[in-house]
């Protein structure tokens, strides 16, 4: 049977993170919106979490010493960046080109099928969240299955 207990630290995370973006939205929007169960972007960081509970999984794991933990580590900070900077400015730049072309009747109907998606980065706040909530998953998770 194949259990991998730093998978499922990593799966859990995200998921117990998505559940909570969609309940924040509910309250914060007072409305149901069955798209914060899947999508990226909001509070809190499924990305930091997922990273994050790999990351404290496999400290337990290998130990804090280990050359694993730190490549884990490292990737970890490089997702929580993207997710606060890159991400963040291209949801950014989505807001704007979609207000620019809202009422830009000239362009062709096939190049304006869609809106573009604004919801895709984190603000530093969503990150250290998803980080914290991560962290604690992998922390639970280390403890019932490496001690």
């Amino acid at each position: 049977m194949f259990i991998n207990p730093i998978l499922i630290m990593g799966i859990s995370a995200w998921a117990i993170a998505q559940v909570l973006k969609f309940i924040i939205s509910i309250i914060a929007f007072r409305k149901v919106d069955i798209q914060y169960l899947y999508t990226g972007g909001g509070m809190p960081s499924s990305h930091s979490a997922l990273v994050c509970a790999c990351s404290a999984g496999t400290a337990f794991a290998t130990g804090l010493s280990s050359p694993l933990f730190a490549i884990v580590t490292l990737f970890s900070f490089i997702v929580m960046y993207d997710a606060a900077n890159v991400r963040r400015e291209t949801g950014r730049q989505s807001k704007i080109l979609n207000y620019i072309t809202k009422d830009w009747d000239d362009i062709p109907p096939e190049v304006m099928d869609r809106q573009l998606k604004e919801l895709l980065g984190h603000t530093p706040l969503q990150v250290l969240v998803g980080a914290v909530l991560g962290i604690a998953v992998g922390v639970i998770g280390g403890l019932l299955a490496y001690r």
